[in-house]
Formats: C-alpha cells, structure tokens, sequence
C-alpha cells in the first residue's frame, strides 16, 4: 500500500526553494556544477539548472555520475563508468552540488564523494536532495533538504519523476 506524501506541485516548490538556497550560500552562480547522481538525482540537478538560469541567467552545467563501482554494499564491475555527461566539464576547484533523490544510510553519498574525487579536486562540496528519510549509517547531512520524512526501516522511499516515471512524486511504501 502506496501513500503520496509529496505531489507534483509539493516537489516543484521543494526544488524552487533548494534553488534559492543553492543561491544564497554560494553567492549566485559564478564557479558551480551540479553533479546529480544516477538515476534521479541527474533529473532533479537538471531541473534545478533549469531554475538558476532563469533566476541567474547564466547556464550551471550538470554531470551526471553512476557510483556503482564506488558502492562497498553492491556487487559491480570495475568497467562501469563514473561519469555519465555528453559535455567534458571540469571538477576542479568548482563549487560542487551533489544532487540525489533520497537519502538514507548515506552510502550512496560516500561513494559519490569517492567518484569525485577521482574526477578532480572541487573547492567545495554540498548536497542536496529532495528528501531525507533519516537511518544515517554514515556521518553525512545534506546541506539542502527537499522534505524531511522520518520513516521506519520497513518502509520504501519511491521518488518517481516525470522524465522517468511519467509522474512526479514522492510515495512511501511498507516492505
């Protein structure tokens, strides 16, 4: 049994007001790349970058990253690739924002900072997700927090985006 606990218009504000703040503590736009983690966190970082160029008018690349490789709790293949980008975009000594849909343990942050960190030393580091669902097995906090949904380790974060899932919204789910 599904509950939706953020819907479309609730996602869209969630992503506005992670904009903002992305421009507030960075100061505008100038030296910054949004790094969004595969699957999701690559859509939410373009929609975010689509919302600092209309505010700033001035485009922020994306890349998009796979850490599969970099997981310690997942089986993979040392041929898979890090970054998943078309365009060549330099880490080094950017401001980064690290975009992922849900956070949990923070293992898959942990590997995402692994990956970086082989692509170039950036000038800094935030995350930011669209929801923080508690459980941390790591000591990471996101610097910018879509919706805080504390949950009980049975249930399911589903974060289902348009470009995907031909829906925008967040749902909770029992095991």
């Amino acid at each position: 049994m599904s509950k939706v606990v953020v819907d479309k218009m609730a996602m869209q504000r969630a992503l506005t007001r992670i904009t903002y703040e992305i421009i507030e503590k960075n100061k505008g736009v100038n030296n910054l790349v949004l790094v969004g983690i595969k699957t999701r966190g690559i859509y939410l970082a373009k929609r975010i970058a689509n919302r600092l160029q209309k505010l700033e008018n001035k485009e922020v690349p994306v890349v998009g990253i796979d850490v599969t490789k970099y997981r310690d709790d997942i089986q993979h293949t040392d041929n898979e690739p890090a970054v998943l980008s078309d365009e060549a975009v330099s880490l080094k000594n950017k401001n980064i924002i690290l975009v992922d849909d849900v956070l949990f343990t923070g293992r898959t942050i942990n590997a995402a900072l692994s990956a970086i960190a082989e692509l170039g030393r950036p000038k800094n580091i935030r995350l930011a997700v669209l929801v923080d669902r508690g459980h941390r097995e790591l000591p990471i906090r996101a610097d910018f927090v879509g919706k805080n949904i504390p949950t009980s380790k049975q249930e399911i974060i589903n974060v289902q985006v348009d470009e995907i899932d031909d829906q925008d919204s967040v749902e909770i789910d029992e095991k």
